[in-house]
């Protein structure tokens, strides 16, 4: 309980909204519980991580370059997956969560308020 009041003692407190975005859904479920975890070892208040709706790029091209020939088309789409995670901390605490070695997959985001 001391740890805790240390913690919170440590300088001002913000929220912090850590957007961590990825096209591979495992990656990014690993990294959002990692982080998860080491706020919970801070003793910190955390909400999420919080699925927001994935969004899907999709192309549709002609497959032959030059136009003739028959009409066939390739389809590609993209998926791309997004988690939010809140907490409510100093800054120095968010730059120790987000300083290890994230996935290269992954994509994060901080900002704080």
């Amino acid at each position: 309980m001391a740890e805790k009041k240390q913690d919170l003692q440590a300088g001002p407190l913000y929220w912090v909204r850590i957007t961590l975005t990825s096209a591979a859904v495992k990656p990014l479920e690993k990294v959002a519980e990692d982080v998860k975890a080491r706020a919970k070892d801070k003793n910190l208040k955390l909400k999420g991580p919080i699925r927001l709706p994935t969004k899907t790029l999709r192309i549709t091209t002609r497959k032959t370059p030059c136009g003739e020939g028959s009409k066939t088309w390739d389809r590609f789409q993209m998926r791309i997956h997004k988690r939010v995670l809140d907490l409510y901390s100093n800054s120095e605490t968010v730059q120790q969560l987000t300083l290890y070695d994230l996935d290269p997959m992954v994509r994060a985001e901080v900002k704080i308020e």
